[in-house]
C-alpha cells in the first residue's frame, strides 16, 4: 500500500534525500520490484531524474539511468541484488539544490547472504523539492561485487 507524499518547493536537497534514503531501503527490505510500491520513493524524483552508476558493479547496468521508468528498473535490478540496506552513519554538506552526503551503508546481498560494510559518497542535485541527479562514488566496489557473487570465498 503507498503512502501519498507532498513535496515542498522549499525542502532542500538534504530533506528530499532523508526521504529517498528511507523509501529505497522500505523498497529493498519489502523486496522490490513486483513485491514493493515503487510510488513512496517516485514521490521524490524529478521527473527528468538522472542517476549516473558507475560501471562494473552488479546492479548498474549501462550506468546511466533517466526518467521514472529508468529509476524503477534500477531499483528494481537494485533490489534483485541486494536483500537489505541500512544507514549506519550519514554526514553531509551543503543544502539548497546541491548536497555531497557521505553515508556509511551495510548491504546484505540476496543471492549469497552476505554483508559488506562501505562508504558511498553522493553528490545530488534536487529541483522543485525533488532529485533531479545523482553520482554516486563508492569506496570499495570490490567488495560490493564480491558480497554478491555466490563462487566468493566469506
Amino acid at each position: 500500500m503507498s503512502t501519498a507524499h507532498t513535496t515542498s518547493d522549499q525542502a532542500g536537497a538534504w530533506t528530499v534525500m532523508q526521504r529517498i534514503y528511507e523509501a529505497e531501503a522500505a523498497y529493498v527490505a519489502a523486496g522490490g520490484f513486483g513485491k514493493a510500491s515503487y510510488d513512496d520513493v517516485a514521490a521524490y524524483l524529478d521527473p527528468e531524474v538522472t542517476l549516473h552508476q558507475a560501471p562494473g558493479l552488479p546492479f548498474t547496468g549501462s550506468g546511466t539511468w533517466r526518467g521514472h521508468d529508468g529509476m524503477e528498473r534500477f531499483l528494481a535490478r537494485f533490489s534483485a541484488v541486494w536483500e537489505s540496506m541500512e544507514f549506519l552513519e550519514q554526514e553531509h554538506w551543503g543544502d539548497g539544490d546541491t548536497v555531497v552526503v557521505r553515508s556509511r551503508v551495510r548491504f546484505r546481498a540476496r543471492a549469497t547472504g552476505r554483508e559488506v560494510d562501505t562508504l558511498i559518497v553522493q553528490l545530488i542535485t534536487v529541483r522543485d523539492g525533488r532529485m533531479l541527479e545523482c553520482r554516486p562514488f563508492y569506496w570499495d566496489p570490490g567488495a560490493i561485487a564480491d558480497a554478491c557473487r555466490p563462487d566468493t570465498a566469506v
